[in-house]
């Protein structure tokens, strides 16, 4: 525990970060890179249970993954709560409110991995590296055919940081973008725009389909028979969303019948996948273990969004208007 408060919590640090671990990255680096950004702060790591208690009272703002009522009561001078997810449905944030609290996610940190993972997927199926990697594994030097991605259409369905993300990253390919949005009059990067409830003529010429967006009431099974009846055979499927956004057993039946070509799968409904699951058994389905996400450079873009908050509040002398603030 680094820089311990008084009794009265007077001298203890301003900025504490919880304990987390993400992707294997020791959450010193979060402190570090607070640090750097914010060097006319004191900020502390509590490392444990016993240390969150001692450290919380003079914690003008908190960073972590949940702040429960009880630690609330406990943190009297909080005037942020920087939450480590993109998602804060776990969090009270009623509380937070009768608290007043601002609260702050990480939306946009994995845009830039992410947005590669896709493209990596989709460059992928494009050349046909599947095929490449079986016929090294064989030693068997012979060629197959492959596609270019130029002139192909590439629908991307979320129109979030990191839909935008997978959109930007395929500026230079030559293809056509087509997104797909909750509320499409916004418009977004893309060429074309449809809603949700349009997805069906949205996909109709889709080359390749990559899932960005939540699992809401909106997105559940979104991606379910009619969709696969309507996409062209040669469509590849990308999730980097939830894998609720897609009826696995639509998708199985569109796999074993040749409906589309292939699918690149960050997310499954069930996850993890069961080892007895259909979808191992697919030669054209690509599976990761929800691994899209990972980047290095997580805690280094969290301190971003951090730091931008309490400057803009220093500056204002008020806790709102801040960046990715959800309360």
């Amino acid at each position: 525990m680094d820089d311990a408060p008084t009794a009265d919590g007077s001298s203890g640090p301003d900025i504490v970060v919880l304990r987390q671990n993400i992707h294997g990255i020791p959450a010193k680096r979060y402190v570090e890179a607070l640090r750097d950004r914010l060097p006319d702060s004191k900020v502390a790591y509590a490392a444990t249970p016993e240390a969150e208690r001692e450290l919380l009272p003079s914690a003008r703002v908190v960073a972590g993954f949940s702040l429960d009522e009880d630690d609330l009561e406990r943190a009297e001078n909080l005037e942020l709560f920087a939450c480590s997810f993109a998602g804060v449905d776990h969090l009270p944030l009623d509380a937070f409110r009768e608290h007043g609290v601002a609260v702050t996610n990480a939306s946009g940190v994995h845009g830039p991995n992410i947005g590669e993972y896709a493209l990596g997927t989709i460059l992928t199926f494009t050349r046909d590296f599947l095929e490449s990697r079986r016929r090294q594994e064989r030693r068997e030097w012979r060629s197959h055919r492959t596609r270019e991605l130029a002139g192909s259409t590439v629908v991307v369905v979320g129109m979030g940081p990191i839909g935008e993300a997978v959109v930007q990253r395929l500026e230079g390919f030559d293809v056509h973008t087509v997104g797909v949005r909750y509320t499409p009059e916004k418009g977004g990067p893309t060429d074309e725009v449809y809603g949700y409830g349009d997805i069906t003529e949205a996909v109709a010429d889709a080359s390749y389909v990559v899932l960005a967006c939540p699992l809401t009431d909106a997105t559940e099974a979104l991606i379910d028979r009619d969709v696969f009846e309507t996409l062209p055979p040669e469509a590849v499927l990308v999730n980097v969303a939830r894998g609720g956004v897609v009826d696995t057993d639509a998708l199985v039946y569109a796999l074993r019948w040749n409906s589309i070509r292939g699918a690149a799968l960050d997310v499954t409904d069930p996850e993890p996948l069961p080892e007895d699951h259909e979808l191992w058994t697919f030669e054209n389905v690509l599976i990761t273990p929800h691994n899209a996400g990972h980047t290095p450079e997580y805690f280094e873009r969290l301190a971003d969004i951090v730091a931008e908050a309490v400057d803009t509040a220093d500056e204002t002398g008020e806790w709102e208007d801040l960046p990715n603030q959800v309360v």
